[in-house]
């Protein structure tokens, strides 16, 4: 029997390395800004919103089994064009310098790309796609359940 390998959540890794990260740095555009992995449903446009989403889009193990390929997207919101910019390219230089026990190593895919929060009218950024490498959760495999036929058509 095969083992059962889990992987911890990369996008919650993801979100809690920026929270983290973000918090006390220096940079003007970096005050305030707030790290989850969905978009707040209680934005307006008459309210500054300073936000860095993670979400997860693929999720690849390699086929050992000993570590797993993800990829994170994460946008960002801000109040002009050039905060959101340099709030992406704060977000991917932190991502790509992390290593940690989920997240063991990031490379930078595509972006950062340009775009609007049609609700806000507010500028919001795509910042890349990193692959983040993860590491095995090991369990013991489960009793294997006995198969049951397949009812008769």
């Amino acid at each position: 029997m095969k083992t059962l390998t889990v992987f911890d959540d990369a996008q919650a890794a993801g979100a809690a390395v920026l929270r983290s990260a973000l918090v006390g740095r220096p940079e003007p555009f970096a005050t305030g800004v707030s790290v989850g992995t969905k978009v707040p449903a209680d934005r307006t446009p008459e309210t500054a919103f300073r936000y860095v989403m993670v979400r997860k889009d693929a999720d690849l193990p390699h086929p050992s089994m000993g570590n797993a390929r993800v990829t994170l997207r994460v946008t960002v919101w801000h109040e002009d064009d050039d905060q959101a910019h340099d709030l992406a390219m704060l977000c991917q230089g932190l991502l790509l310098v992390h290593s940690g026990p989920v997240i063991r190593g990031v490379r930078p895919g595509t972006g950062p790309l340009p775009a609007e929060d049609g609700r806000l009218r507010r500028p919001a950024v795509d910042v890349h796609r990193p692959r983040q490498h993860q590491a095995p959760t090991g369990l013991t495999p489960a009793p294997a359940e006995p198969r049951l036929p397949a009812p008769a058509t």
